[in-house]
Parts: structure tokens; sequence; C-alpha cells
């Protein structure tokens, strides 16, 4: 938080223009697909389609050398231009194709200074990751490092699948502890590509789709034969854009009853009309991602919160958040937060209680007041730019139009000079006892 309280009807704080600066900016990053599905479901395939089809976008394509995949040395050979450097090969029609030998970190900011140089332009990054591999990390390097959030951002997950072997995998027994990567795969996808479905029949994927739903109910599944994917398939998914996909779908959330299965790894939405409570929310959010981040894999949604226009929109990977206000509330529009958990034993009433709880009500506005430590007249000190002085408090949870959205201080003080100030938090390095 801050370290010094706040003049009333002060402009906001940087971090908070920032924030509002990143929605904006967000439409000039660089959008991400992390690629991921099993050897054999069709990755080779379609990343030499990317990288060879004139398709008129310029992808840049990265793949983990560690991987047995390997896109096909004599196919690049044959259809590359220039090599800049060991990690870089410029392909014939205009895409990218690079391997990561030590550190993916390292490579986006080599693409991210030719980008800034102006020697580059993207219209996306791909990014493969080996057959085995949990994409949490990849993606995680997305909200993570300064220099790649501000080039990149990750657009979303797209697990290919092997119509044909993919119930092989999904029932492969592991020893204790050890997860199933296959589910794992699937729980973490924002799309699904069902490949190779010429194999079997329309039985086996009618069985298979509604497998993959049990798993992941939030993620759209689209057939293909072959890996014959367009290029758009895997790109601007907007995956972490929810409005996005419940324009596309106004039926997402609402997954009720559709696919009861017995394994641990499910889904879940809860959809809450009115507004919740920023600061309550976030303590929420904070404390599930530190206790249970290990077992949700995936978390995004929108949420209504109060004194704010605009939509709070956030994702999570594991243990690691990111939100931040997005597009304006229409008029008219209901106000109602929609939340979306895939993620392994989840407590579905643990869930709706703790966001319950969330949100703003009279109720949970005198509960706040009563945990005050300061009533009413209390004469107190205020931490300012110029050190300690004295008021007394004559308002609790106060809010102007000056503050960030979302927030409510717990004091709003009139120091003795006759000017009225709020303080951001109720601790005592910014209000003490006068």
């Amino acid at each position: 938080g801050q370290d010094v309280v706040e003049q009333s009807g002060s402009k906001r704080r940087l971090d908070e223009a920032q924030m509002a600066a990143s929605a904006e900016d967000n439409e000039n990053l660089v959008p991400v697909t992390v690629l991921t599905g099993f050897l054999g479901s069709g990755k080779t395939t379609l990343l030499n389609h990317i990288l060879t089809a004139t398709h008129g976008k310029k992808i840049a394509v990265i793949e983990n050398e560690f991987g047995d995949v390997g896109i096909d040395d004599e196919l690049l050979q044959k259809n590359s231009k220039v090599q800049a450097d060991e990690e870089i090969i410029e392909m014939m029609n205009g895409c990218i194709c690079c391997t990561v030998r030590q550190d993916l970190i390292t490579v986006l900011s080599k693409l991210a200074k030719r980008v800034a140089s102006g020697k580059l332009k993207l219209d996306g990054i791909v990014i493969e990751t080996t057959g085995l591999a949990d994409p949490a990390p990849v993606a995680q390097t997305f909200f993570v490092d300064d220099a790649v959030k501000a080039f990149a951002r990750l657009d979303g997950i797209v697990t290919l699948i092997d119509a044909k072997h993919i119930e092989l995998h999904l029932d492969e027994e592991k020893p204790e502890g050890v997860e199933n990567e296959a589910v794992e795969q699937v729980a973490f996808a924002d799309r699904l590509l069902l490949n190779k479905i010429d194999l079997v029949s329309e039985a086996d994927l009618f069985r298979i789709e509604s497998r993959l739903k049990g798993i992941n109910a939030f993620a759209p599944i689209m057939r293909t034969e072959k890996a014959q994917v367009s290029v758009d398939s895997v790109l601007n998914i907007k995956a972490f854009d929810l409005k996005k996909t419940l324009d596309m779908d106004p039926e997402f959330l609402n997954t009720d009853g559709e696919h009861e299965h017995d394994n641990s790894v499910s889904s879940i939405s809860i959809i809450q009309p009115g507004n919740v409570d920023l600061e309550l929310v976030q303590k929420w959010v904070g404390q599930l991602l530190q206790e249970k981040g290990a077992q949700i894999y995936r978390m995004k949604g929108v949420l209504s919160i109060s004194n704010a226009d605009d939509k709070f929109v956030y994702q999570a990977v594991h243990m690691l958040f990111r939100g931040n206000f997005d597009d304006k509330w229409e008029a008219g529009e209901p106000r109602e937060s929609k939340l979306v958990f895939i993620g392994k034993n989840l407590d579905e009433k643990e869930l709706r209680d703790g966001f319950n709880a969330c949100i703003d009500t009279p109720e949970v506005l005198e509960k706040r007041i009563k945990t005050l430590r300061f009533a009413m007249g209390t004469k107190v000190e205020c931490k300012t730019g110029g050190g300690w002085v004295k008021g007394e408090v004559v308002a609790h949870m106060y809010r102007d139009e000056f503050m960030p959205p979302g927030m409510v201080a717990p004091y709003q003080v009139k120091l003795d000079s006759g000017e009225l100030i709020w303080a951001p938090e109720d601790v005592n390095n910014l209000i003490r006892k006068g």
C-alpha cells in the first residue's frame, strides 16, 4: 500500500494510473499462444504449417530444444531465408523460428529488441511446450518478468489432442502423488483442438468430447484432421477475455450437471449478481491462492466491484494472479460477477461461501466499521509527506471520486489546520492515536 495518507479529493496514485494505462496498452502487446499436447498429437505438423504456408501473418514459433519433437531440420533449411543468430531463423513466408536453448526469457528479449528497433513486426508468438511439459511455468513467464510483460501478453493455452489415443492417456494409472499430465494439459487449456478425428468414429468423438468437458467445461473444442488448422485458430484467442468468450457462447458458464465424472479434476463457475468489495475480494483471492494455488490450475473472471465504473477482469495460473480494470459496464447491463475455476479436488461450497462473503452489503460495511480502531471524533495523528500531523476522525469508510476505482478509505480525518485527508489503511504506521 502507500506510505502516506492523501489529501481528500487528490488525484490517484501512480500504480493505479499505470494499471488503467495497461488496459489500453494491452492491445499493442504481441499475443502469445502456448501450444501443448502429447507427442504424436500433431504439433509438429501444425508448426510446420505455420512456418511454411502462405497465410500472410508474421508469427514467431518458439520451440523447446529439449523436446524430441523438433521442427524438421530439412524443412527449415528448404524454407528458411536467413539465420539471424543461432537461435533465430527467418522463414520464406515471413515467419520466424526460434529454439530455446537456455531460457525462454532470453529468446523473448531478443525478439522484443528486434521489434523495438523496427526490424521486426510480429502478429503473434506460438510457444511449443515439450510433450510432457506442464504449460504452467511457460504461461507464468508472462505474469512475472517485467520486460516480457511490457512486450507480450499471454493470449491463451491451446492443447492439441490425438483423438485416437487420448483416452488411453487419460486413463493411465499414475503412482501415488504423480499427476496425470494428459489430464493436466486438458485442464489448463483455453481451447482444445481435437485432432486426427478421421481415425475414430462419431460415437467415439461424442464420448471423448464429453470426457474432455468433464475435466474442463470451459475450453471450446475444435475438431481437426491431420492438424489442418487455420493459423487463426491458434492466434488471438483472447482466452483471458471472458467477455469475448461469453459473446461467442452465452451458455459458456452454464455447466450444471452436464458432465458427471468421478475424476478429481473439474471446473466450477459462479455467477453472482450485485457488487463485491475490492479489498475483501483481494484478501480472499490472496488467501485462496496461497492455500490452494497448487490445486487450482486456472482461475479467471469478470468482477463487478463497488465504486468502480469498469469491469475488473482477472486470470490466474496456479499461484500467480493478474487483474486490472478493463471495459466500462454498459448502461443497462446487469452488474454481476462471473468466475471460473478449473482444478483438482475443488470444494464448490467453500468457493461459493468465500466469494459470497465479499459481496458488498450494508451488513458487511457495518461489520468492517466495527473492526476499525478509532471511533468518530477520536484525536489521531496521520503520517503525511511532511511528517506526522494531528487531527480527528470525521468519517469512516470514506470514498470520493478522485480515489482509485473500488477503493474505500477506512478514515477521513480533519487536520487541525482544517484540511481534510484520508488514510488508505487502518495501520499504525499511517494513523495512530493522538
